[in-house]
């Protein structure tokens, strides 16, 4: 069953049910209501040509209708990065994903200051155009049982694409990921196996729906089985986030490290007595985050482990089922296996090496890239890319980015390990990068980005000598107001790594 057919379902089962919170227009609209507006835009939807269409719009009641509502008309989201660099992505998707029309709204375009390019269309105008004889159309489908509605809307296979999503870019050019119903479902059902009761739970949508972990784990997720969803357009806003659990009972929460680091900051005792599952992912979870909220808001956080690729859960720790350090065990279904990073053999438990992944959650492939879809992905294993380790246990220890690998001195070093140590040093409110810069003897050194004013780089190089090798140890250290991020919430290395290494040419002239 596709996505869309299976919200049919949902949507006519709970129709007085709250479905989505929208903090951010002060509303909150019902599983009726969304189908219906979903009904009423999905004719409007289906009179554009392209089979494609462009959706960037924050995290909101208008966003998700427009997901929903392109599935019906039988078309293909393809969600935008608006956060940097809006009319470049926009650019970029349509010639990548051949397709003109973007669907966006007049209050973003004002917000970014920027002038509607030829394709896009504000929603409010779509809206406008909404008549009395649309509005009576779409009541009378709702009102009809389930299966004749599913009927009605388009109805295919799980394999047709259910959105298009671009890679981070963290580290090359974005490419244009194709999930399909099955890849998102897979996901969705894994997930019942960390929340038992989903149809009970209020989701915060705090991420973007250009973000993977945004559109499955809180948009489909609670959509799919009856529950709620708050959502809040600006995750930065760390202050509206904190008021917003608490205000609405938030009980399930997702986010990065970053930004489970900003709500820190500017939450309360009391702002978290609601949450009982938060989950951490993207970037390694550094320990004094984890320490802070336990002693805070006596909420402990878990780590997932997942890729845009892989819709996108691989792995997570939950309550009953995890073990610090680790991004906790694979899903049901999802087969994960560790192998030599030269000879692509499989290795024992314990092993370091690569991650593969194997099962319906990875990706049909990339969009009109053939070349890129047989690199990453052959006999249906997926190259993460990740290094990692898997326990006798079954657990999983990510061990950072084989593109985090540096060679100094012939030794293949993780800067992801340099940094989980340097964060135990650091104060809790610093947030830290090590990055490597050019040596002429060595090939290359490590440093490090840090957010805080006080270094005492003497002792933190004692400390460090005690717990890595020499060569691990970074010989400078970069003071930033803060790290530049990813519209995920991830650190954005290739953007620390420009601006460190400008700073360490203009310290070593």
């Amino acid at each position: 069953m596709q996505l869309h057919q299976r919200f049919i379902e949902i949507a006519k089962k709970y129709p007085n049910d709250i479905a989505i919170v929208d903090v951010t227009a002060g509303k909150s609209i019902t599983y009726g209501k969304l189908l219906l507006a979903s009904l009423v835009l999905t004719e409007k939807y289906k009179k554009y040509p392209e089979k494609n269409i462009g959706v960037m719009i924050p995290t909101s009641f208008g966003c998700m209708v427009t997901t929903i509502a392109l599935l019906m008309a039988d078309k293909t989201p393809v969600m935008i990065n608006y956060s940097v660099g809006a009319l470049q992505n926009v650019r970029y998707a349509q010639e990548k994903c051949n397709f003109m029309t973007t669907i966006t709204t007049e209050k973003l375009l004002d917000k970014l200051n920027i002038k509607p390019i030829e394709g896009m269309i504000n929603i409010e105008d779509i809206l406008a155009k909404v008549n009395l004889i649309d509005k009576v159309k779409g009541m009378t489908i709702s009102k009809l049982p389930t299966k004749m509605i599913q009927k009605i809307v388009h109805k295919g296979s799980r394999e047709e694409n259910a959105v298009i999503l671009f890679t981070s870019g963290s580290e090359k050019d974005p490419k244009a990921v194709q999930l399909c119903h099955r890849n998102i479902m897979h996901n969705v059902n894994g997930f019942t196996r960390v929340v038992n009761d989903i149809k009970n739970e209020t989701f915060l949508a705090n991420l973007p729906l250009f973000h993977v972990f945004g559109i499955t784990v809180t948009f489909w997720t609670p959509l799919l089985y009856g529950g709620k969803t708050v959502t809040i357009a600006n995750p930065l806003d760390y202050k509206l986030v904190c008021k917003s659990i608490k205000k609405n009972q938030v009980t399930l929460m997702v986010g990065t490290p970053t930004f489970y680091h900003g709500y820190l900051q500017k939450s309360e005792p009391g702002d978290f007595a609601s949450v009982n599952t938060a989950i951490s992912g993207a970037d390694k979870l550094p320990r004094q985050i984890r320490d802070e909220y336990l002693k805070k808001h006596n909420l402990e956080l878990f780590e997932g482990y997942g890729a845009t690729e892989t819709s996108p859960v691989i792995s997570t720790g939950y309550q009953g089922n995890n073990k610090i350090g680790t991004v906790g065990k694979p899903l049901p279904g999802t087969k994960v296996k560790i192998v030599d990073r030269v000879t692509g053999k499989e290795v024992k438990a314990g092993v370091e090496g690569k991650i593969l992944v194997k099962g319906d959650l990875v990706t049909i492939g990339y969009y009109n890239d053939y070349e890129e879809t047989s690199l990453r992905i052959r006999d249906g294993w997926y190259d993460t890319g990740d290094m990692g380790i898997i326990d006798e246990d079954g657990y999983i220890s990510h061990r950072g980015r084989l593109r985090r690998f540096v060679k100094i001195g012939g030794e293949m070093v993780s800067l992801t390990k340099v940094e989980s140590v340097l964060e135990t040093i650091l104060p809790p409110e610093t947030l830290c990068c090590v990055v490597e810069v050019p040596n002429l003897k060595k090939g290359a050194e490590i440093v490090a980005a840090v957010t805080t004013k006080e270094i005492e780089a003497k002792q933190i190089h004692k400390y460090m000598k005690k717990e890595l090798p020499s060569l691990m140890v970074p010989k400078e250290y970069y003071v930033l107001d803060e790290l530049p991020l990813m519209p995920s919430g991830k650190v954005n290395f290739r953007k620390v790594e420009e601006i460190i290494r400008e700073m360490h040419n203009a310290r070593n002239k």
